[in-house]
């Protein structure tokens, strides 16, 4: 499934965003709580969070040209990281209100209805979140991953707001309410850390995963067993895209076209392992000792 095709899932986090926004509001709104409007703002990160992935998925979606031969698959780390700056911002935003519910205890009210709404927007926010983790993982989208990690949570973080205002309304310890407030936003901080310290390394051209690097090194050992060699293997990701380069070490005395057809060969085996690549190999012959002066190009232990 190409970006454009994945935008549908953006709209359906907006739409998620929207929702629970007007229910957390309600629920805030009807209570007082300092815990329950943390809750609040930052659905209004996951609004501006699911703007942002509409746009870089849009602009990921545009085919390669002159300036951008690689494509722009690279687009949704900003999105990644634009949704990892706004968590901080609303991780500030509580904790300042938190302070000052702290400092000024005031009585929750309409406890029970404020609850069963927000309960009703979690819901929702988990369905969500669900559907986009598995549309990232399986399409390779770091932008709807991003999206689906933080509303997860979110949701996480509703279930603990909504345990501490159950227990203020039970035992009457209004200084509970923005001490989970202060909790929320210590959690809010971890996911937004997390959020841009991958988009980072994908702006910085990070390496597959091992587990897929590694499904590439058993289809070379496959073909080591007949002859032929390696190096120079390397790897990066670029969004949904993956890109593969290495060196093919063959006998001297094939023609050019045995030596192409092996390598069609290699591409289409390392592709079946690792669908989302671009897959690039150089032919060397494996008896000329010019061959080896590029194995510095291979990865360092």
């Amino acid at each position: 499934m190409s970006p454009l095709s994945l935008k549908r899932y953006a709209w359906l986090s907006i739409a998620a965003a929207l929702a629970t926004i007007l229910l957390k509001g309600a629920a805030w709104w009807l209570t007082g709580s300092v815990g329950l409007l943390s809750d609040a703002l930052e659905s209004f990160v996951n609004l501006a969070g699911a703007v942002m992935a509409l746009a870089m998925l849009s602009l990921a979606a545009r085919p390669a040209d002159e300036n951008h031969a690689h494509g722009h698959g690279k687009a949704e780390y900003f999105s990644s990281a634009f949704e990892g700056f706004l968590i901080l911002v609303a991780a500030v935003s509580i904790g300042y209100a938190a302070i000052d519910r702290l400092m000024n205890p005031q009585p929750i009210e309409a406890i029970g209805i404020g609850l069963a709404v927000s309960v009703v927007a979690s819901i929702i926010n988990l369905a969500t979140a669900r559907i986009l983790m598995d549309v990232g993982r399986r399409y390779n989208s770091i932008t709807l991953e991003a999206d689906a990690h933080h509303l997860l949570t979110d949701v996480w973080t509703s279930v603990g707001v909504i345990a501490a205002v159950g227990l203020v309304w039970l035992t009457g310890w209004l200084w509970l309410d923005p001490v989970i407030a202060l909790v929320v936003a210590a959690n809010i901080v971890w996911t937004g850390w997390q959020l841009l310290h991958r988009s980072a390394g994908g702006l910085m051209d990070v390496s597959l995963p091992e587990e897929e690097i590694n499904a590439i090194e058993a289809v070379l050992g496959g073909y080591r067993s007949q002859g032929l060699d390696f190096h120079a293997l390397r790897t990066r990701q670029a969004g949904s895209r993956a890109f593969v380069t290495l060196h093919i070490l063959a006998p001297g005395a094939w023609t050019v076209q045995e030596g192409h057809d092996w390598s069609e060969r290699i591409e289409a085996d390392i592709r079946r392992v690792v669908p989302h690549a671009h897959v690039t190999t150089h032919l060397e012959p494996r008896e000329d000792p010019v061959s080896q002066i590029d194995r510095d190009l291979d990865r360092v232990a």
